[in-house]
């Protein structure tokens, strides 16, 4: 099993910068053993959207959306995953969900963690 916490979100205004965590634990090694790692998100209504994400062939992909804006990165020594949220806009605001596939294609989701942009 593979669990992941997020924190970070806030309420931030048009514009504003945030940072998002997300802490992995459990049976893994470490981050690097995983498939796949990455941040998606939720607005109410609506399916999961891919924000961004790492996969262990070393790709990394953004949504158009965010592309210039935000900026997924990670530390392996503490199996944490960041996304750093640039010049945010009122529809980035959601629920953020950090992803995580294991070696053996099963895959883990975090609790979420909340996004609001407004002035």
């Amino acid at each position: 099993q593979v669990q992941l916490v997020e924190s970070g979100g806030d309420l931030v205004q048009p514009g504003g910068s945030l940072r998002l965590s997300c802490a992995a634990s459990g049976r893994i090694f470490s981050i690097i053993s995983l498939n796949v790692m990455g941040w998606y998100h939720q607005v109410p209504g609506k399916q999961r959207e891919l924000v961004a994400v790492f996969t262990n062939g070393g790709s990394l992909n953004y949504a158009d959306s965010v592309k210039g804006r935000f900026t997924i990165s990670r530390d392996n020594a503490k199996n944490t995953m960041y996304l750093q949220m640039n010049s945010l806009r009122p529809e980035d605001t959601g629920l953020y969900y950090c992803y995580a596939q294991d070696s053996t294609n099963q895959n883990y989701w975090g609790q979420g963690t909340q996004v609001t942009v407004s002035s």
